[in-house]
């Protein structure tokens, strides 16, 4: 149990951070933040809503991810180095692609609600 609670602290601490200090890791959240209760009116049904908003948290845990990672190879070396700006833009091309999973999921249900499908 006690390391149950010092993984959700350092948890929460990281989340914190992100937060307060990366606008990406913000918008995510507020994705996040405005899809949970418009995902009810949405989602055609509750296994939609909980794949709707299971793709939105995981779009924040891949952005929470890349943040590390570009923090990461900001602390290896500032200097512009052709290797760090490409793992630096693997990061990113993952974020892309947890996006249009999510933008994915979230016009399906839309067009499933006004019948399109």
């Amino acid at each position: 149990m006690k390391r149950l609670y010092g993984a959700t602290l350092n948890s929460l601490r990281g989340l914190d951070y992100g937060l307060r200090r990366e606008a990406a890791v913000r918008e995510e959240a507020l994705f996040f933040a405005i899809g949970v209760p418009l995902g009810f009116f949405i989602a055609p049904g509750l296994g939609w809503y909980v794949a709707m908003i299971g793709s939105l948290l995981a779009l924040l845990a891949v952005e929470l991810l890349n943040t590390a990672v570009e923090k990461l190879a900001d602390y290896i070396t500032r200097e512009r180095d052709v290797e760090i700006r490409r793992i630096k833009d693997l990061g990113s091309a993952a974020v892309f692609c947890m996006l249009c999973l999510a933008g994915l999921v979230w016009l399906a249900a839309l067009a499933l609600r006004c019948g399109l499908l």
